[in-house]
């Protein structure tokens, strides 16, 4: 059966930090692409980050330099790190797994979905 279990989501004030965890069951992380995506309130969904297996990753514009994605194959986990949030970044967070190795940032391409996790980010 597989599953991917998303959790390390909360509140937080503005410049907090929060790593959420995504852990899959049922498969090898290690031989897809990765990501994770968010939906704010009432806006779209937004690809936040991905990475391909082979290590290479994207990062959005609006999480460059304070967000990183990161995979523990030992543990068939990946992370995201999110360093100096802002109200902005408010939003469910849902961790992915691709239908390949290639990563990329189009939800259409990922066939596995974590349940999502919360991150509140305000004073």
């Amino acid at each position: 059966d597989v599953q991917l279990q998303a959790s390390g989501g909360g509140s937080v004030q503005p410049g907090g930090t929060l790593r959420l965890s995504c852990t899959a069951s049922g498969f090898s992380l290690g031989d897809y692409a990765v990501a994770w995506f968010r939906r704010a309130p009432g806006k779209e969904r937004e690809g936040v980050s991905c990475r391909s297996a082979d290590g290479s990753t994207y990062v959005g514009d609006s999480v460059k330099g304070r967000f990183t994605i990161s995979s523990d194959i030992a543990k068939n986990t990946m992370y995201l790190q999110m360093n100096s949030l802002k109200p902005e970044d408010t939003a469910i967070y849902y961790c992915a797994v691709a239908r390949s190795s290639a990563a990329t940032s189009n939800a259409e391409w990922y066939r596995y979905w974590g349940q999502g996790t919360q991150v509140t980010v305000s004073s």
